[in-house]
C-alpha cells in the first residue's frame, strides 16, 4: 500500500491564451490522469493532482491544484514537491503564444501572424531537479511509431518510465487506453482496457516500484 507516500499527477491539457477570448489547446479530456490519481489515493497515497480545464469531479481523498497554462502547471509542480513519485499525464502545450491584451480583430491584410514561444518541459525539469521524485513517469500521445517514440522521450527527458499511446483514433476523450510501459528494461505491452483500469494497475506497478526502491 501507498499509506505515507506523496505522489503528484499532473492531468488534462493546457490552455494558452491569444488573445483574452481564444486560446490554443488540444483534445486531452483529463480522463486517463484523473483516474490514475483516484487509484493512487484508493491505495493510501495523498495524491496532489494538478489539473489543467477539465470538468471532470475530484476523485475521492484526492487534493486538486486547478491551473490553466503551461507556466502555471510548472509552478504548482514545483510548489507541490517534495514528493515520492510523479505521474504525468497532462498533455501540456509545447508552445505559448504572445498574447495580446485586446480581442484580436479581422483585417485587411489577412490573419495575424501568431508568435509562438516555447513553454518550460515539466517533465525533464522534474527529472533533473534536486528534488526529483524518487519515480518519475511520463506519458506520451502519439500518432505513428508509438514505442519508437516513446523509447526516445525517456532518454531525453530522464524519466524512470515513459507511458505511450495511440491517439490517433478516439483515445483522448474516450473511455479506454492501450498502453506501452517504457523503461530502461524493457516494454511493457498492456492490451486495451477501460482507463480506470489501466489506472489500477499503473498504480499497482507504481506500489511494487516504490517498495523495492
Amino acid at each position: 500500500m501507498l499509506s505515507g507516500r506523496h505522489i503528484i499527477v499532473t492531468a488534462g491539457p493546457t490552455h494558452e491564451p491569444i488573445d483574452p477570448v481564444r486560446y490554443l489547446a488540444n483534445r486531452s479530456s483529463g480522463k486517463q490522469g484523473f483516474a490514475i490519481a483516484g487509484a493512487l489515493a484508493a491505495l493510501g497515497a495523498r495524491v496532489t493532482l494538478i489539473a489543467g480545464p477539465v470538468t471532470l469531479a475530484t476523485p475521492p481523498d484526492v487534493e486538486r491544484v486547478d491551473v490553466e497554462t503551461a507556466l502555471q502547471m510548472a509552478a504548482a509542480v514545483d510548489a507541490a514537491l517534495p514528493a515520492d513519485a510523479a505521474v504525468m499525464v497532462a498533455a501540456v502545450a509545447d508552445w505559448r503564444v504572445e498574447s495580446a491584451g485586446q480581442k484580436i480583430k479581422k483585417g485587411a491584410d489577412g490573419p495575424p501572424t501568431l508568435k509562438l514561444v516555447e513553454n518550460p518541459d515539466i517533465l525533464a525539469a522534474l527529472a533533473k531537479s534536486p528534488r526529483r521524485p524518487r519515480l518519475v513517469i511520463g506519458f506520451a500521445a502519439e500518432t505513428e511509431h508509438v514505442v519508437d517514440h516513446a523509447r526516445a522521450k525517456l532518454a531525453k527527458k530522464g524519466a524512470d518510465w515513459i507511458v505511450a499511446n495511440d491517439v490517433s483514433g478516439d483515445v483522448m476523450g474516450g473511455e479506454r487506453n492501450a498502453v506501452h510501459v517504457v523503461s530502461a528494461t524493457g516494454v511493457e505491452s498492456w492490451a486495451d482496457a477501460p482507463k480506470d483500469a489501466v489506472a489500477r494497475r499503473l498504480a499497482d506497478r507504481i506500489d511494487a516500484a516504490l517498495a523495492d526502491a
